[in-house]
């Protein structure tokens, strides 16, 4: 995610829980981050931690947070109360294709049946509640032949 996004931010900076070969090894939830020592905080956390993530992500945050997320994270009791009734994200972005993911690289031939959405807080938007948005299909048009090498 750290290469596509340096190419529109100029600057990026990158940790992983794992050596993937682009960004140190860092675990996000006990890194010593300051409180809004970042304009933005854009992850795909893992799916068991990604309650603790956007939780970690607000306070580290100053602009705002984009986390990648399986759409079934919108489900639960427990991150209604904890994030989604006091401090809802701005946009629920729902890929309206499928968005394969293998862990540790990319695969071109990867398919899933898992629905993923981008859970965005801008900080500074008006709190009137979420605004739903559809992201069309572009896969074909945003991958490129060396994202495979």
């Amino acid at each position: 995610m750290s290469r596509p996004l340096a190419e529109y931010f100029s600057s990026v900076e990158s940790g992983d829980a794992y050596h993937y070969g682009f960004a140190p090894i860092r675990d996000f939830l006990t890194f010593p981050y300051r409180s809004n020592s970042y304009d933005w905080v854009i992850t795909n956390p893992p799916f068991r931690l990604a309650e603790e993530f956007v939780h970690q992500a607000l306070n580290v945050a100053r602009v705002g947070v984009a986390i990648l997320a399986r759409t079934v994270f919108l489900e639960s009791i427990g991150r209604y109360e904890t994030i989604f009734r006091h401090k809802p994200p701005s946009v629920f972005a729902q890929f309206s294709e499928r968005v394969p993911m293998v862990k540790g690289r990319v695969d071109q031939k990867a398919s899933t049946a898992t629905g993923y959405a981008w859970f965005i807080w801008n900080k500074a938007e008006d709190r009137t509640g979420p605004r739903l948005a559809w992201i069309p299909p572009c896969r074909k048009v945003l991958e490129r032949p060396r994202d495979y090498l």
